[in-house]
Formats: structure tokens, sequence, C-alpha cells
């Protein structure tokens, strides 16, 4: 292996470095490459040159991230040739950026032209190489023909960057949110009660909506009927919702029990069903979190296949549910959520203690004597703790038992809950105001049913 002096040594001389990538296999080749830093500028190409038809594509990448840091014009057809003749994606991407580095107006041509490349990378890095001309009024008229490319990663970063500059929002008022509102719980449907809530107005909303046709809940007519109410409820949460906040929602599939013997069961993939209807009204997916649960907890399912053991007939038991973490899709970086908190917010706000490090959480459910489906605490505290900071406030528009609500206080945010069973809102204020002489917001649990939830809203005079 090659000291550090012997490679500065092979950039002093063009020769040497000739001959080296002439006689070394591609092993050494590589480790050299990535060791080359700096090129002096006087240095000579040959070599480099030599290696972009080596048999390895990661040479080839090397070879050609190396001539980039020169910037040279001179080296124009040979990236061209590179892009035309190359099969590797990674070495025609490098040959991309090399152009784009040079910053040169001769290039404009030819990096327009890779704008209808097929490979969306090719296509992203041309973008990058042209943005640097964009007050020029052809470059920019080209770069907006890609606001329908077919790749939605091209399309955002059009969006993003050719977007017409509108005032900014004023990120020290992002934090706050309407003090009406703090620690409410309002007796209602959660439609009816969303059409009077303020635009951008809650920091993290978790859910878990009732299932198809629970018998404790609303009777659908159809699984499609279920589907469009809850996405009409999630499209008022991301209204409700703060630029570039969270949306959690816990849901699994469902087994509706066939009708008789001599008709099947049926399953419904309801989170598979919810993401689609998701993305499309504006959030953005970030993370799957699995909740696992003992097996002791849960239905058996696979107790017929244990005594028949027949192909076909495996049902296995479900001891997970999907935790789908949701952004409201934003230009914006998390940082600058981040830094509309002050510091001692914030500090206040990290997770000092464990944390989960992977996506698969283990914690046991929770039964309840009022409630068939409640939230385990442990869940919501690691919701609360893991997407929100101390002060925020936190929404559940499926209130149940409103274990939410009372990890909401116990960490120190704000909750808004709605829900529309007397008996669940009973349940709420059983498990969430027996709490508040230790509440550390100074603003005690109110119930209050849509009526009055409404006057108050409309005489806030906080609220535009």
């Amino acid at each position: 292996m090659l000291s550090i002096a012997e490679i500065d040594g092979l950039k002093e001389d063009g020769d040497k470095l000739l001959h080296f990538v002439r006689t070394e296999n591609n092993g050494s080749l590589k480790r050299v490459l990535e060791k080359l830093g700096r090129l002096p500028n006087n240095f000579d190409k040959r070599g480099l040159l030599h290696l972009v038809d080596n048999e390895s594509s990661k040479v080839r990448t090397l070879a050609v991230k190396n001539l980039a840091k020169l910037s040279d014009i001179s080296l124009l057809n040979d990236f061209i040739e590179i892009l035309q003749n190359d099969p590797s994606t990674d070495v025609r991407r490098e040959a991309v950026s090399a152009i784009g580095r040079m910053r040169n107006e001769e290039t404009i041509p030819f990096q327009e032209e890779l704008l209808q490349d097929k490979d969306p990378e090719i296509v992203l890095q041309a973008i990058r190489g042209l943005l640097v001309f964009k007050k020029n009024g052809e470059v920019r008229k080209k770069l907006k023909t890609l606001e329908n490319h077919p790749n939605e990663i091209v399309r955002e970063v059009i969006k993003k960057e050719l977007k017409e500059k509108v005032q900014k929002k004023k990120r020290e008022k992002h934090h706050e949110s309407p003090e009406c509102m703090k620690n409410v719980v309002v007796h209602g449907d959660v439609l009816e009660t969303l059409k009077f809530v303020p635009e951008e107005s809650i920091h993290l909303t978790f859910t878990s909506p009732p299932y198809y046709n629970a018998r404790d809940y609303s009777i659908y007519q159809s699984y499609d009927e279920y589907l469009t109410f809850l996405e009409k409820v999630f499209k008022e949460v991301h209204r409700i919702t703060k630029e570039g906040r969270f949306f959690i929602l816990n849901t699994s599939p469902i087994i509706i029990p066939r009708v008789s013997r001599q008709h099947s069961s049926k399953r419904y993939p309801i989170p598979y069903d919810i993401h689609p209807l998701l993305i499309k009204m504006g959030w953005e997916f970030i993370d799957d979190i699995i909740w696992v649960k003992p097996e002791a907890s849960v239905k058996n399912r696979v107790g017929g296949f244990l005594q028949h053991r027949k192909p076909l007939g495996y049902k296995p038991n479900c001891r997970t549910e999907s935790v789908m973490v949701y952004r409201k899709k934003t230009d914006r970086l998390l940082d600058w959520n981040i830094r509309s908190y002050d510091k001692e917010t914030v500090q206040q706000s990290k997770v000092n203690e464990d944390f989960e490090t992977s996506n698969v959480w283990k914690i046991d459910p929770t039964f309840d004597k009022t409630h068939s489906a409640v939230f385990p605490l442990d869940l919501c505290n690691k919701i609360v703790k893991y997407y929100s900071f101390v002060g925020d406030l936190v929404f559940d528009p499926f209130g149940g038992s409103g274990t939410f609500g009372k990890s909401a206080l116990n960490l120190n945010r704000f909750f808004f809950l709605t829900e529309k069973e007397a008996k669940y809102v009973e349940r709420i204020g059983e498990n969430v105001f027996q709490n508040k002489l230790s509440v550390q917001t100074n603003i005690p649990p109110k119930i209050q049913s849509i009526t009055e939830f409404k006057e108050i809203i409309k005489n806030d005079k906080n609220i535009k």
C-alpha cells in the first residue's frame, strides 16, 4: 500500500502516475484514487483518462470523480463521450457532476440535452448544474419544462428551486397554538368539530381510528364508505397541522368474521389502503414503526392449522400493528421547525433517557373497562417525546379513553381531543382529569360541546 508521500509523488509526476495505472491491479487503483485528494494546478490528466475505459465501474467512477476536481473545460468532450457510452449510472452521474462543476456557459447546451435523459439520477445532476445559470431566461424556461416530469423527485426539486419568492412565514410564531384549544375535550362528531379549528394550530396528531364496523362505533354500509370518512378526517388534520409537523397513524388489518360456515371471513388491509390517500392529500411518508405485542395477548388464528397442518389453511397470529409516521409536506428542513423554539424549550424537550433504536417496538397492550381498544401509555409517551416539544399542542381526533391526553399532560404538553361517544368522554374525564392537580401547564382540562367550542373559537380575538 502506497504511503501518502508516495501518492503525492504520483500526483506531481504524470509519467509515474500513467505507469502506475497501467501496471497495478484494480484493488490498488481504488485505494489510490480514493486518497488522491486535492490535485495540483499542473496535474497531468493522462493517467486518469486512461482509467475511464477500465473494466471496473468503481475504478471508472473514481477516475471521473477525480477529473471533476479540475473543473477543466478542455475535458468537456471526454465527459460527453463517457455519458454517451458508459453503461454505469454511477459513472455517468459523476460525468454530469463534473460538467456542472465547471460552471461554464459553454456547458449549458449539453446539460440541457441531459434533461431528457431516461435516468432520473442524470436529470437531477443536470438540474443541479443548470441551476447555477437559473437567472438566464432560456435556462429557466428549459428547467420549467420539467414541472410535469414523470419522476416525483425531479418535480419536487423543480417546484422548490423555481418557485416565486413569497413573504417568509414568521418562524417565531410557529411554535404557538390557540390558548382556547389547550387541554380541551370536545364531545361531538370529529368532522363537525374540525370545521371550527383554525389552520395550522396543531403540532402533532397521533390517533388510531375506529376499526371498520367495530361494534362500539359507527357502522358503515361499505368499506369504501369507511375509507372515505377517514380521508375526510385526515384532510382536515392536514389543514390544521403546522407546516412540517407530524401525523402518526396506528392501524392494522382487521378481520370481519364469516357469515356462516359456507362463507369465508374477510380481512381488510386498512393501513395499506389509507396510505395512498394520505400521500395524495399532502402528507409525506417518513417511517413505518412496527408495534409488536406478546403472542399470548392476541387472538389465536393458528389453532386450526395446528390441528390439521394442511397447506393453504395457515393463518398466523397477528402480533403487530403499524405505526405509520407522516410529515406535512414542506420545502423546509426540520431545522426550520426546531429553530422556532427557544434554547430552553429545546433543552427541556431532549430525549435523554433510553429510546427506541429500531422501528420494532415491543409494547404490551392495555385493556380498559370501558374502551375495547386503547393506546398503551408507553406507546403514547414515546410518540409525544419523539415528535413534539414541551408546550406543544397535540391532537387525537378519536379520543377514546384519553390516554394520549394523559400522556401529553404527564410530559408537559397540551392536548386537544375529540370524541363523539358519551361513555368514552366520561372515561376521558376519569382518565385525564385525575391528573389535573399535577398538571404543570396550569391550564386545567375541560370538556366542551361542539356548540360551546364553536362559540369560544368565534369569540377568541387572537384567532384570525
